[in-house]
């Protein structure tokens, strides 16, 4: 069974920064497609990341610009740096994974969840103004 773990959320200032990390418990699973998702308080997850296999990526408007994801394939961890955080950023973050490269909507690696085997258990982002 695979398990995601993630880490670095916290509670931070608007305009700080953050690092947040996944690792997985097999390795490669991490060097397929990967992804970020957020789910704020009261709302639905939506992927904000998304990391294929070829490197292409793909972010939500609401982070471009401001988060940037990667991968260490030799660590087998997966990352997202935050930058200039706001407080609409404050929710659960979860890391997603699945077997095989990204689907492609409209030649883009594909940001719906039902296209992710493996998820985390998430780690929070609290963003004060």
């Amino acid at each position: 069974q695979v398990q995601l773990v993630e880490s670095g959320g916290g509670s931070v200032r608007a305009g700080e920064s953050l690092k947040l990390a996944c690792a997985a418990s097999r390795s490669g699973i991490l060097s397929k497609c990967v992804a970020w998702f957020r789910q704020p308080p009261g709302s639905e997850r939506e992927a904000i990341a998304v990391l294929d296999q070829d490197g292409s990526t793909n972010y939500a408007d609401s982070v471009k610009g401001r988060f940037t994801v990667s991968r260490d394939s030799g660590k087998n961890t997966l990352t997202l740096e935050i930058n200039a955080l706001k407080p609409e950023d404050s929710a659960m973050y979860y890391c997603a994974a699945d077997r095989w490269g990204c689907t492609l909507i409209n030649g883009r690696p594909s940001m719906v969840s039902t296209d992710y085997a493996y998820w985390g258990q998430g780690t929070q982002v609290t963003v004060s103004s």
